[in-house]
């Protein structure tokens, strides 16, 4: 791959309670374990901030299947759930649901898009194979 942009993160402190930034100083996030998980739930966590990156990496990815297919996307939104549970062996895994909404659209032809946009996605191209990830579209 050739880089065209490239950022860089970093975590320090009691790793899932410490705190996270990136290098170039735009960002700098409190973390924290989710109750569920037995932290207190003062902070972000890893699977709140994927989250964010891949509602609107999908939503970018939307926005520019429906340019291209001139359908108009001002409204839209896309919604990503996280799911972090066990696997099969007892190891921890992610699994994402992606919701689209395109409420100017016909629904045939939001789901062809919500299909393309899965198809190019950096994130969904990233997590293909790995995570279990749906796509629906939804009307709001």
């Amino acid at each position: 791959m050739k880089p065209v942009y490239t950022t860089e993160a970093r975590s320090s402190g009691p790793a899932r309670d410490g705190r996270a930034y990136l290098t170039d100083g735009t960002l700098e996030i409190k973390m924290g374990l989710a109750e569920e998980l037995g932290g207190n739930g003062q902070g972000a966590n890893p699977e709140q901030l994927f989250a964010l990156g891949y509602a609107t990496c999908f939503h970018q990815a939307v926005k520019n299947v429906a340019r291209q297919t001139k359908a108009d996307s001002t409204a839209s939104s896309v919604q990503a759930r996280v799911n972090f549970g066990l696997d099969e062996e007892g190891y921890y895994k992610l699994a994402v649901v992606l919701e689209v909404s395109l409420p100017y659209v016909e629904m045939d032809q939001a789901r062809e898009i919500a299909v393309r946009a899965h198809e190019i996605c950096p994130y969904s191209r990233a997590t293909r194979g790995n995570i279990d990830v749906s796509v629906s579209v939804v009307e709001e």
